[in-house]
């Protein structure tokens, strides 16, 4: 089994900021990287990001200017994936289409030595789809790094079950050596990230379309109510409506059309229109503002109502995730934590305000609109009957 030092060489298939960023990670790391790129000039373009996120490094005090010699110099890019063959871990980072990515595993293995591990970075597309492609299936595992790759810490790990036991124990090891924060997650639609937070833009945007609150009044409820950094609104133009509708359609086809996760017709206008957020210039807000400073003139009574009803919801989503032994609480909360900014752990939260007070909101919010969207999870309602925390400390 391979032994990853800094000597192994890391591939990194894809050239665009997810793929740039994990290979600054990597390079920083020590290793030799190689980024393949069909498109030689978005590889170089790869190249000339790196450069400039690693001399903001500079600028902060965090790395020496001759460290940014030293890691570009282990960075080369090629259009020929046959590059690949001295290679002990690919990570693939290319476009969220799963028949594109099996072609691209089934081509990758007949390239790589056998002891090469083959990694997706995949957000939501299953691991064992991906791995079916292969003859040797046992080696493909998902490795998702959240963008800025260069800045957000976690990692999800995601074995499928044809992936080898001991290859996620070994990334595990490997990602703390890049200074990652890793987590492992069961092979379901989103893992543990997209899946918890879909409720932060599904609930906001169900409570704009019922014209509780406009985008800022629902975004500026959860900032200073929450203390969460950005606002769901604010985070879906961040992220681009088209790639955040995308993963919301995914999981909830994946999830067969569970209407947990059943998106939202404005956000499908927006993405058709173009408005994709500040990538476009234009989304939920104009760019270029800074929508943190649009005022919310709510009463703080509906504030509560909209920030008590969307925790309460991503509360349920976590506790959901848990009964279904996708991942553990403590990765669940670390996830949350570090993949999305959130200001604290779900399942703290929860233990602070009442797991009883979480259980009664949800059942309001199911009695009222009738619909499988809000029923409680089991898991809650057990704790709730028990008088149970989820940490005991």
């Amino acid at each position: 089994m391979i032994n990853f030092n800094k000597h192994v060489n890391i591939g990194i298939l894809g050239a665009g900021t997810m793929g740039a960023g994990i290979a600054q990670v990597a390079a920083q790391a020590g290793h030799n990287v190689v980024i393949c790129d069909v498109d030689t000039k978005a590889a170089k373009e790869a190249v000339n990001k790196i450069t400039a996120d690693l001399m903001r490094l500079v600028e902060k005090g965090k790395i020496e200017n001759h460290d940014v010699n030293d890691i570009i110099e282990r960075i080369i890019t090629t259009d020929k994936i046959e590059d690949f063959a001295p290679c002990g871990l690919v990570i693939e980072a290319i476009i969220e289409d799963i028949s594109v990515k099996k072609q691209v595993f089934a081509n990758l293995e007949n390239i790589v030595r056998e002891t090469c591990f083959l990694a997706s970075n995949t957000s939501s597309l299953s691991i064992c789809s991906i791995a079916s492609a292969c003859s040797y299936p046992e080696r493909v595992i998902g490795l998702h790094f959240f963008n800025p790759a260069g800045i957000l810490p976690l990692v999800e790990i995601i074995p499928s079950i044809l992936t080898g036991k001991e290859i996620a124990p070994i990334l595990y090891e490997l990602m703390k050596e890049w200074k990652k924060v890793p987590v492992i997650a069961k092979d379901t639609p989103g893992f543990i990230v997209n899946k918890v937070a879909r409720p932060f833009y599904g609930e906001a945007l169900r409570i704009y379309e019922e014209g509780i609150a406009d985008f800022a009044a629902i975004d500026n409820a959860m900032k200073s109510l929450g203390g969460f950094r950005m606002g769901p609104f604010e985070l879906m133009d961040l992220i681009g409506n088209d790639v955040n509708y995308k993963v919301t359609e995914t999981v909830f086809k994946e999830f067969y059309f569970d209407a947990r996760y059943r998106p939202s017709i404005t956000q499908k206008r927006y993405v058709e229109a173009g408005l994709l957020g500040r990538k476009t210039g234009r989304g939920f807000y104009d760019y270029p503002i800074d929508p943190a400073i649009a005022e919310s003139h709510l009463e703080n009574s509906t504030a509560h109502i909209i920030f008590d009803r969307i925790l309460s919801m991503l509360i349920n989503e976590a506790a959901d995730t848990l009964h279904r032994g996708i991942a553990t609480k403590e990765d669940i909360d670390l996830a949350v934590t570090k993949g999305v900014n959130y200001p604290k752990g779900l399942f703290r939260w929860a233990d602070e305000i009442g797991i009883d007070k979480i259980y009664s909101h949800l059942k309001s919010l199911y009695n009222v609109y009738l619909e499988e969207r809000y029923r409680p999870s089991p898991l809650i309602r057990k704790m709730a009957e028990k008088g149970v925390t989820f940490y005991n400390d």
